[in-house]
Parts: C-alpha cells; structure tokens; sequence
C-alpha cells in the first residue's frame, strides 16, 4: 500500500510540473495584439452592430441606442425605441442587421418589455432612417416573468434567414426550461415578419410552443453562425458550469436536469452530469467565467486566428480566444485579463479588426489590433 501511495505521488507531482510548465510557457509568450480605446463614456453598453457606412450601433442596457461615427459617440442617440422594462440586468440588449440591411434599411432589436410583475423577451424589427427607427413592428413576445433576471435576448440569422432568439430561464423558474409550453430557457425560431417556420422541430405538436427550436438552456448570452454554417451558443452555469455549445435542432441541453455547476448557496441543482436524450456541452467553465458576446475570426488582420471563437467574460474579466479541430476546443487563451474589465460584447469588424464593450458605468469600446 505504501508503495502504490509513493507512485501516485510521483505521478501526481509529475502532472503538476507538466501543468505548472505549461502555465509558465502560456505566460511568457509575447502578445500578438495591443488594445486601443475608440470611444468612452458608454453606459453599460450590450451589443455593436456594423452599419454598410462605417458607423457602429451601440445598444446601452438603460435604453439607449448610440451611433459611433469616425471614431466618435455622437451626443445625438437613435430615436423611435419602444417602452423598455429596466431594472438590474434587464433593459435594451441585442442589435442585429437584416441580411439584406443595405437593400431595406431594416434591423432587429431585442429588450425586455412589461414591467416588474410582469416582464417578457420582447423584438421589434424597424428600419433605420438617419437617426430614427420608423416603421416599428413587434415580432416576438416571450414568456412572462416576475424577475428582470436571465432574459438571454441574443439573436442571429441562419442561412435561410429566420432569426434565432435566446430565451433564458428567468432564474426563478429554471424548471421551465424543460417544459415546451413555457418559451424560457429556450432558443426560439421565427420569421422576420413574426411567423412561425413551417419546418420548426415541434411545429404540429399539442401542448408545445410552436417557436422552440432548442430548450434545456439557463442563461444563453450569445449565439452566432459560424462560416461552415454551425450554430455556436454558449450560457451562463449556476456556480461552475458555464456552456459553449452547438446547437442543434430540436435538441436538449439539459438544464437544470444536469449540470457542471451547483446553486449560488453551495446546494446541489442536481446530482447528475449526464442524461439519456440530453446534450453535453462541448466545453465548460468551473469556476463560472460567466461568458457574454462572442464572435468567430474570419478577418484577415489576424491570419493565425482564423476560425477561433473569442468569448467575452463578465466576471472573468477578460477574452477567451478559443481555437478548434472541427468541434473540439484543443487550447483556449486568456486576453485582457490586465485591463481587469468585465467584458459584454466583442465582435469582428467588417475592417478585421476585433471590437470589444467594456460593461461598466463608464463603458468602453475597444479595439484589438496586431501588436506590431
């Protein structure tokens, strides 16, 4: 017995030199980026969007939506938002152009509408005419809550440009995001115009919301599509337990059946990792990260990171640049971590240039450039 005890701490103190090298090494490596500051003075800023003509979009939580031209915040903010609920976390959120923005002038926003007692998802599409939205229609009402707390909100375009939605499980009732009669901790599908796709997963189906298109989901706070045309979600775990996941129609992702994470008073959500008929992430984070926008590489700037996954983190303060073999994350990167900001957003230019939200009171718009 003592001799096995003697082995495993030899194997155990090799592990350590090998991690504790690898650490050193990732440590030591000069950056091949720097970071620039292109605007100030944002207030608790959540999406950027790229407009055709070089302006930026910026949406602020409070219900602001800020135009950033030349390199400057214009005093003057986008008029024509609907009524926004904003308290604590929830308010003005997500951004996106129509695929065919420069052709119609038209774009998406998502917010949470309603009030305290009462409060849902909510996306208007309008068309933006120099600095006003006219045209307003709302599309999309999610399910009602009594909480401003995990509304998710993100948004993106498939290829045959129906629009993705991310519900969260409004916190309190996380059970929820099992029930397909309940659109929270869901992604949702829908037409442009509000309608349902015909080719849904549960489209036909008694008793299931006709807009579900995932469910088993926490906290989704970002979703693209990738160039090979995947669909990449990642969301928020509990205590531990943060996701990145693909997303797959009419899949579940587990929540809160099972989980890498435990409840934020150390009580267990459930005691099961693993479940038949449920997904498993194709990475994770314990501790919690608690990851925010995220975009994939596809400029030509950074030649090396073509295809890697950049992941803002809020209570990680920092970017986690992901690279992959097909699904898989082989090594992840720690950027920012210096600057010691929560990160909400971060998105590729149409310049190929990496662009980043601070979330703060006084919010930044940041730029990652080559180091040299």
């Amino acid at each position: 017995m003592k001799s096995n005890h003697k082995i495993i701490q030899k194997i155990s103190m090799s592990l350590y030199l090998i991690i504790a090298s690898t650490m050193t090494f990732a440590e030591t490596q000069p950056k091949q980026y720097k970071v620039s500051t292109v605007v100030e003075n944002l207030k608790f800023p959540w999406s950027i969007a790229f407009l055709p003509n070089k302006d930026m979009l910026i949406t602020e939580r409070g219900g602001s939506l800020r135009v950033v031209r030349d390199g400057k915040l214009l005093e003057q903010k986008v008029s024509g938002l609907p009524d926004i609920y904003v308290e604590g976390p929830a308010g003005l959120f997500d951004v996106v152009l129509d695929p065919n923005f420069a052709i119609n002038q038209k774009l998406y926003i998502s917010y949470s509408g309603g009030s305290a007692s009462n409060n849902y998802v909510e996306v208007i599409s309008a068309t933006l005419q120099d600095m006003s939205l006219q045209q307003t229609k709302v599309i999309f009402t999610g399910s009602s809550r009594n909480t401003p707390h995990h509304h998710g909100a993100r948004m993106t375009f498939l290829p045959d440009n129906t629009l993705l939605i991310t519900s969260g499980d409004g916190f309190n009732f996380r059970d929820q995001a099992q029930s397909l009669d309940s659109m929270l901790g869901k992604v949702l599908r829908i037409n442009t115009d509000g309608s349902i796709p015909k080719d849904n997963p549960f489209i036909g189906q008694a008793n299931v919301r006709p807009e579900i298109y995932t469910y088993g989901h926490r906290n989704p706070q970002a979703i693209l599509v990738s160039k090979s045309k995947k669909v990449w979600l990642h969301e928020h775990g509990p205590k531990g337990g943060d996701e990145l996941n693909l997303v797959k129609s009419g899949t579940n992702y587990g929540w809160p059946a099972i989980t890498y994470g435990m409840d934020y008073s150390g009580a267990v959500v459930s005691p099961f990792t693993t479940a038949k008929g449920m997904e498993q992430p194709v990475t994770y984070w314990v501790p919690s990260i608690a990851p925010a926008g995220m975009t994939e590489y596809q400029g030509n700037i950074f030649p090396q990171w073509q295809g890697d996954l950049f992941i803002a983190a809020l209570a990680g303060k920092s970017v986690r640049r992901l690279s992959l073999d097909g699904e898989k994350v082989v090594e992840q990167e720690t950027m920012l971590a210096d600057r010691k900001q929560r990160i909400r957003d971060i998105r590729t230019g149409p310049d190929g240039y990496i662009y980043v939200l601070t979330d703060s009171i006084n919010g930044e718009l940041l730029k990652i450039l080559p180091a040299q």
